[in-house]
């Protein structure tokens, strides 16, 4: 496969959204909230816009540092947002979130693009921003499922070790659902993108197999490392 990927454009991208004004009058004649849906919308032209403008300049960069503190952004902001279903909680966990994504999440994507991918330079922008934002935004999800849980059944009086291996358990579905889904039901966005963009169907493969591993391996080591942390904060008490 040789053909490259066509450029979309303006006049034919503004088709994909008569779904999307479709969507937007059955929520008005429904009387539903279409105001957030319009500004859900709306909001994802801009960002998507903007960040856009972003990669294409850090694409076109050569600095290690600026990496670096693009890394610490999305641990510190990732690890934020984990917590936000137990607000009471946020400020004391924090520190443990950090710690647990940037453990499981670092050793992740140092394995993958140090040792399956050498990348040369090893901060190469085009792989190691989008391969860091999926393995860390896959911790977050992990570590805020497995908080909420953790926090749930403590209050029923559950003892912290079995409340730890619930939430785990419990965080971990969507990560197995997905890899039982892989390839039957959905064709993952990697993979696709690689499809659309002329890459072999085989090639394409063996990234999103280096993909599902990744996301596996964050989310439970992530996890599982800061249910092991969060003990000492949240084992002595029951939360109210």
């Amino acid at each position: 496969m040789i053909d490259t990927i066509q450029t979309i454009p303006l006049l034919n991208l503004s088709i994909a959204f008569l779904p999307v004004i479709a969507g937007i009058i059955i929520l008005i004649r429904w009387s539903l909230n279409s105001t957030n849906a319009i500004y859900a919308v709306a909001r994802m032209l801009v960002q998507l816009l903007l960040i856009g403008y972003f990669l294409a300049y850090l694409f076109g960069s050569d600095s290690a540092g600026t990496i670096i503190i693009i890394l610490a952004i999305m641990v510190f902001s990732s690890s934020w947002i984990a917590l936000g279903t137990i607000p009471s909680k946020r400020t004391v966990l924090y520190k443990h979130a950090i710690v647990a994504i940037s453990v499981g999440g670092g050793v992740t994507l140092l394995l993958v693009t140090q040792g399956v991918l050498s990348l040369q330079p090893w901060y190469k922008p085009q792989f190691m921003v989008p391969l860091a934002g999926m393995i860390f935004a896959n911790s977050m999800n992990g570590v805020s499922l497995a908080v909420e849980r953790l926090t749930a059944e403590l209050q029923r009086g559950v003892s912290y070790n079995d409340a730890r291996n619930i939430s785990l358990q419990a965080s971990l579905i969507p990560v197995i659902n997905s890899l039982f889904a892989v390839g039957l039901v959905s064709l993952p966005g990697m993979m696709t993108g690689q499809i659309l963009s002329g890459v072999s169907p085989l090639i394409a493969v063996r990234y999103q197999i280096m993909v599902m591993c990744m996301i596996f391996g964050s989310s439970v080591i992530s996890t599982a490392y800061f249910l092991v942390l969060a003990k000492s904060d949240l084992e002595p008490r029951i939360l109210s």
